[in-house]
């Protein structure tokens, strides 16, 4: 099994034949995902490598091809609207690649799904893949091995790093998820941790986090208390000074709370194997299996 995504995913590419959609579209149908419509206002009836139909409206194509799951690669300017539309054509799994989307604008967007009971994953994230089965988003399907360990991550980079680490000692894996570095995001940890724990063909988990905010001290409190499998635990960031922004916009130390420190030392204390460098991941997954 997998999570989020499977061989049932039906992929839709909001903004397909734009450089990074149609780049990236041509990279999920040559690993197999089952891309079954683009959607680019004005470019309706075209047909994008002679195989996807492209639609003017999310409506048009969800009411053509029964997609269930969308992909975001359109500008931050409308990246909003896009997953207003959406969530509106009845889609149940979002993916926002779009990085720089206003804080203002998801203050809308999240309670608007929520509503709606649609699942956002990102903005500003790497998307997802569950090796051999279905790839949604950019994470490179070559260094990914079907298996049985779980990833999820805050940082794209990052989730490329650990996977290729897992991979070439052979340990495969189910899902891989990249939640987004933004401050505002639709999946948290505690999310993907959760399905995880339930699904039957993971047997531990990978979590990546990064300074700033709280998310991973709430996910420790999670693994603490919910979770019966081995989660092994990372966080970017170490050497970071305080004030000041690493990368992704939610990647700030703003208080004690946000520091490195604080967040390795929530890990250890929920019994959480914590990695000092990316390439420990091996060694303490073999201690924990």
């Amino acid at each position: 099994m997998s999570i989020f995504v499977d061989q049932q995913t039906r992929l839709v590419v909001q903004g397909i034949t734009g450089r990074d959609g149609s780049f990236h579209t041509r990279q999920m149908l040559g690993y197999g995902t089952k891309v079954v419509a683009g959607v680019t206002p004005g470019k309706g009836g075209q047909v994008f490598d002679g195989v996807v139909p492209v639609f003017d409206t999310m409506a048009d194509a969800v009411a053509e091809t029964r997609a269930n799951t969308s992909i975001i690669y359109v500008p931050a300017a409308v990246a909003a609207s896009a997953i207003f539309e959406a969530a509106d054509a009845g889609i149940a799994l979002i993916v926002c690649i779009t990085e720089g989307i206003p804080v203002l604008d998801m203050t809308r967007v999240l309670p608007y799904l929520h509503e709606r009971g649609a699942r956002l994953i990102g903005p500003n994230c790497p998307g997802l893949i569950s090796p051999s089965r279905s790839k949604v988003g950019i994470i490179p399907g070559n260094i990914c091995r079907p298996g049985r360990i779980g990833v999820v991550s805050r940082s794209g980079t990052l989730t490329y790093e650990i996977v290729h680490q897992l991979s070439g000692a052979g340990y495969g894996q189910s899902t891989c998820v990249g939640i987004g570095g933004d401050p505002l995001i639709g999946t948290s940890f505690i999310h993907c941790l959760s399905a995880f724990q339930a699904d039957p063909d993971t047997d531990a988990v990978v979590m990546i986090g990064e300074i700033g905010g709280t998310d991973e001290q709430l996910a420790a409190d999670f693994i603490q208390q919910a979770m019966s499998k081995p989660v092994i635990g990372f966080i970017a960031g170490q050497t970071a000074p305080p004030g000041r922004r690493m990368g992704h916009a939610g990647a700030i130390i703003a208080g004690s709370s946000g520091t490195a420190a604080e967040k390795m030392a929530a890990f250890a204390r929920a019994g959480i194997a914590v990695m000092k460098r990316p390439a420990d991941v091996v060694t303490l997954l073999k201690e924990r299996l």
